[in-house]
């Protein structure tokens, strides 16, 4: 198991290779659930890729005000779950598809989480 601070790392210096793994993973699915979080007084638009065998979860998430962001999660060797949040820059956004972007922006504007095919999110 990599360290916390390899994960850091990873997360604040490699944000756009993550978002390309996270969006490679949701082209292939079937299906794909944008969901509609909230905490405290935020909301926002996540999808969501759970690497089982690493026992990691990564997700771009869409905040009120076009903010995106990077969340990666793991568990620690005390078996608790750590959850590591980097903005996207404008070249890590532009990697995230057109299509992707704007079902995001409808499940943030409706407050209603959406299904799409896998493979419509490529465009």
């Amino acid at each position: 198991m990599a360290t916390k601070k390899t994960y850091e790392e990873l997360v604040r210096n490699h944000p756009g290779s993550l978002v390309e793994q996270i969006v490679t993973t949701l082209v292939k699915q079937k299906a794909v659930d944008v969901h509609l979080e909230e905490e405290d007084d935020q909301q926002w638009a996540i999808v969501k890729v759970h690497k089982e065998e690493e026992d990691q979860e990564m997700a771009i998430r869409l905040q009120i005000g076009d903010k995106w962001i990077l969340q990666f999660g793991y568990y620690d060797d005390d078996d608790e779950f750590i959850e590591l949040l980097q903005p996207l820059t404008q070249p890590d956004i532009d990697r995230i598809p057109q299509m992707l972007q704007k079902v995001m922006r409808k499940v943030l504007t409706s407050e209603e989480g959406l299904r799409v095919p896998g493979n419509l999110l490529s465009r």
